[in-house]
């Protein structure tokens, strides 16, 4: 069986979890898994372009690299970035034998699409000095935890699977905080409660947890607005350069201007074309970063959204951009009923309709999930020129 049927074949989405069965798989095998020096990073949002960030610049200076990162937009290759490129379907195949010879059959069976995939890239990873390790859902129990760390990055914290990781930021802040195994370095945070878990869960389990700016100098704010103004990076995306930095420092290495000439990671506020931008952001924080970096524009919002978020509050943060609403149709078992956004926006009287067609003559902001973005550019490739 193919990697793709293989994966085809596992579920994407759980109402509940088994925390128990990463860390029991990987026990099993973890002799024969090579680890590299891993950087792990968490947070609600930002973990994949300060990865990519951070991915690059280690390529840059000649250090072999894997980045992984979740979800896809277009193709599962996405996932894994080697060496300054997304994994070949060759390697992925030779991967997944690889894998299959080392896991029992109940046990591959019983891992989840994400689990599996995150002892794949392991695979795939073998040979790097570094790997860039992005956590898929929350912290302390997401399966890309098991593994030992040299440093954790820990982006923006807010709300967001508050099914899984509690309704108060206290909680959500806690249970991904519990990853930390020595060292962590914290970006800027909307929520004083976050320093607060942290401060405290440094102190009763002995971690080295600082702040961001505890590394950035005078010297290292001049270069990070070079590289910000050279890649035309909006001030959340600068945030998440500057953690990346933060990072090169903690491990003690130079870095230059060059090093960060790759960009950033597709999707992040993406101009495909002069009418149209795309952002995978799904959530509240999200939004707010996309409205303030929009201030002042106006656009057509092309969007949907999954049942367990907040699209009001969403609707509400990205109002004051948006001249209608056109409502992408998306097949997907999380998608919410239409009819339930539509008495959002009718609720924060925002005119709506079905998306069918780009207006060449209209600003398009595309934003709502990574499926909205799979979506779109899947239906309507002709519109712009893109690389993933």
């Amino acid at each position: 069986m193919t990697l793709k049927e293989y994966l085809n074949a596992k579920p994407l989405y759980y109402d509940e979890i088994d925390y128990s069965r990463m860390p029991r798989v990987y026990e099993k095998i973890r002799e024969f898994i090579k680890i590299s020096k891993i950087i792990h990073i968490i947070g609600t949002n930002g973990k994949g372009t300060t990865g990519r960030f951070l991915s690059n610049a280690l390529y840059s200076k000649g250090f072999g690299v894997g980045h992984y990162t979740s979800p896809h937009i277009l193709e599962f290759n996405e996932r894994i970035w080697c060496d300054g490129a997304n994994a070949n379907d060759a390697s992925l195949e030779a991967a997944h034998a690889e894998l299959q010879k080392l896991l029992t059959s109940s046990d591959a069976e019983s891992l989840s699409y994400f689990e599996y995939t995150t002892l794949l890239a392991m695979i795939i990873f073998k040979e790097c000095e570094f790997v860039i390790m992005e956590a898929g859902l929350g912290g302390e129990h997401d399966a890309t935890a098991v593994f030992p760390k040299i440093l954790t990055l820990v982006t923006p914290i807010g709300y967001d699977h508050e099914a899984f990781l509690g309704s108060k930021i206290e909680q959500i802040a806690a249970t991904k905080l519990a990853a930390i195994q020595k060292s962590a370095i914290i970006a800027k945070q909307n929520y004083e409660e976050i320093y607060q878990t942290a401060a405290k869960m440094s102190s009763e389990k002995m971690l080295n947890i600082y702040r961001v700016d505890e590394f950035i100098d005078d010297a290292d704010r001049v270069k990070i607005q070079e590289i910000s103004q050279k890649l035309s990076l909006a001030p959340y995306l600068s945030d998440n350069l500057i953690l990346s930095v933060a990072a090169l420092k903690f491990l003690d290495f130079s870095y230059s201007v060059d090093d960060f000439k790759k960009g950033v990671l597709f999707g992040r506020l993406s101009r495909i074309s002069e009418n149209i931008i795309v952002d995978v952001g799904h959530n509240a924080l999200a939004a707010s970063r996309v409205s303030e970096a929009l201030s002042g524009e106006k656009f057509i919002l092309i969007y949907n959204s999954y049942k367990d978020k907040n699209y009001h509050e969403i609707l509400s943060i990205l109002k004051p951009l948006i001249l209608h609403v056109e409502i992408i149709e998306i097949e997907n078992q999380r998608v919410e009923d239409i009819q339930k956004i539509q008495e959002a926006l009718a609720d924060l009287k925002i005119e709506n309709s079905i998306f069918k067609e780009i207006k060449k003559e209209q600003k398009y902001l595309v934003f709502g999930s990574f499926s909205v973005a799979e979506k779109f550019l899947k239906d309507h490739a002709n519109v712009a020129k893109y690389t993933i």
